[in-house]
């Protein structure tokens, strides 16, 4: 059996591991603190002794202030810059309308998002990477752990995204969010905001 797809890139990393971290003027102790590794394991990264593992990626990705993609030495193609609301296409997913306010394929994702009242409330999400929200209209319910927040128009919140979180509208008009979140870029990636048709959250 072949090796999976991402393993036979790997190799590529150690040399752009020790490139970006120079880039951004990080020196191995203080980027290995950061990442909570030893400075002796980065090294074997950097010198490809040791293979990442997708979440120290990720961690390292975010030091760095660069994406997955390019760590793994990825070319990515040129995008726009700016985005036209007339260029904004609605996207339907479990009850909630989506719309692209970012580029795709980056490391982060930006989304205009209309919750309606009673949808996916019950839904507790769990996943890697970093949220950060803006109620524009509306008043939002935000559940992080064991915690309830109510949020209205001007709140915002930052939090980890692998703390269990519920997002619910909590009046009958739903809410409107601006929405950014931080993925493993991944076929699977745009499940934190919800199921799609046919999906199992």
């Amino acid at each position: 059996m072949s090796p999976p797809e991402a393993f036979t890139e790997l190799p590529s990393v150690a040399p752009q591991l020790r490139a970006l971290r120079r880039r951004a003027s990080l020196t191995l102790e203080a980027a290995a603190g950061a990442a909570g590794l030893s400075p002796a394991h980065l090294s074997r990264l950097e010198t490809g002794q040791r293979q990442p593992s997708l979440p120290m990626l990720l961690a390292l990705a975010r030091i760095y202030g660069t994406t997955v993609s390019e760590l793994l030495g990825e070319t990515v193609a040129e995008r726009d810059s700016v985005v036209r609301v007339a260029d904004m296409e609605a996207t339907e997913a479990g009850g909630w309308t989506y719309f692209q306010a970012g580029a795709p394929g980056r490391g982060m994702q930006a989304l205009r998002v209309q919750v309606p009242h009673g949808s996916q409330g019950d839904i507790v999400r769990v996943h890697p990477g970093e949220e950060w929200l803006y109620v524009l209209k509306g008043r939002l319910r935000l559940r992080l752990g064991d915690t309830t927040h109510r949020l209205g128009p001007g709140d915002s919140a930052h939090f980890d995204s692998l703390t269990p979180h519920r997002i619910a509208a909590q009046d009958p008009d739903g809410v409107e969010l601006l929405f950014v979140h931080t993925l493993l870029q991944s076929p699977t990636a745009t499940l934190c905001l919800g199921p799609t048709p046919g999906e199992t959250p």
